[in-house]
């Protein structure tokens, strides 16, 4: 394998970086690391085009690691609100009040000292490191994983590679512009290394590249037989106020899934059916409950989730937020809940 590989993939990062909110320019350096430690927390497990508007968004109103440190964690998580996997927007707080309160706003310019910070994980403390501090470290996430596995031919597959693959990418790293680096390796998987038809014939790597010459490189890397995901049941309470037609909703315990979101009222989640009258001993007030046409499907990441929706109207006091109609798009609810609120105003709209 051809020693020059980091300085050719910098000179192609040079000419074909993409360009995306976060980012410094190539050569450049000097990222600011609370830039940085936002956009890849949001970036973990999301593509980038999503992310773009919601970085965008939290850096105007929270400017600073104080100024979101400070931030309600309610405001937080709505502004969070459609982005998924919500563990990721309470660490992000937590992480915020502990590099303000207890670092004086000053993240840490080390792997090690990254790592132990509330949601970085291994792969964002490399990121962070390299990107923000030009640490030579190895950021590794499924872009560089593709990309390592093609070039060097390694054909055990995921996760059993993992490990193989991180020590391929860490032996490249170069001593000089980590941080350029890392990102030319993500943009190199993101735009030329791509799951499906890579476009070899561009790549700056392809001259050395094993799976290129064996013609496999569209089946790595190879992966385990994925998990069928279970499914799961539900049944959501769409519950109207009789004065104004405002909805009911309330807020999830911060611990467990979507912890500290808000949702329409619902049974627990679990793996059999609901019953009509079994769940309506969890509904939020006794009325006379219809069940909607249709339902919701959503996907987890370790589970399906199919809920079905009874719809009332009350002049109780409950337990819990109204919400007037022109304010639901403001209450930042989760992507699931988004399909309630969905499902329960057509409803209204045909009944």
């Amino acid at each position: 394998m051809s020693a020059d590989l980091p300085a050719r993939l910098l000179t192609w990062y040079d000419r074909n970086a993409r360009r995306l909110p976060w980012r410094v320019p190539p050569g450049v350096g000097g990222a600011d690391p609370y830039r940085v430690w936002l956009s890849e927390i949001m970036l973990q497990q999301t593509r980038a085009a999503v992310v773009g508007p919601y970085y965008e968004r939290f850096l105007q109103r929270w400017p600073t690691i104080q100024s979101l440190a400070a931030a309600p964690q309610t405001e937080v998580l709505a502004a969070w609100a459609g982005l998924g996997y919500y563990a990721r927007a309470r660490n992000l707080h937590r992480c915020a009040q502990v590099v303000a309160d207890a670092m004086g706003g000053v993240f840490p310019d080390t792997e090690a000292g990254l790592a132990e910070l509330p949601g970085v994980g291994a792969y964002t403390a490399a990121a962070i490191a390299a990107i923000a501090f030009d640490r030579p470290a190895a950021a590794v996430d499924g872009n560089v994983e593709r990309v390592m596995a093609r070039l060097y031919g390694v054909e055990e597959p995921l996760p059993g590679a993992k490990t193989k693959l991180r020590a391929h990418a860490a032996a490249l790293v170069p001593a000089q512009r980590a941080g350029d680096y890392a990102q030319a390796v993500m943009d190199l998987g993101a735009t030329i290394c791509t799951p499906t038809k890579p476009v070899c014939g561009l790549c700056p790597w392809n001259e050395g590249c094993v799976a290129r010459h064996a013609g496999n490189a569209g089946d790595l890397p190879a992966r385990a037989p994925a998990k069928v995901r279970p499914v799961r049941h539900g049944v959501a309470f769409w519950l109207e106020r009789k004065s104004d037609g405002a909805v009911l909703l309330r807020r999830r315990p911060q611990e467990g899934l979507l912890g500290g979101m808000v949702e329409v009222p619902g049974t627990p989640w679990r793996g059999e059916t609901w019953g009509q009258a079994e769940a309506l001993e969890h509904a939020p007030v006794a009325s006379e409950w219809r069940a909607l046409r249709g339902g919701v499907r959503h996907t987890f990441t370790h589970f399906q989730l199919e809920l079905s929706v009874f719809a009332a109207r009350t002049s109780a006091d409950v337990e819990g937020q109204w919400c007037v109609r022109a304010d639901l798009d403001d209450v930042g609810l989760p992507s699931v809940m988004q399909k309630v609120i969905k499902l329960g105003l057509k409803a209204e709209r045909s009944s």
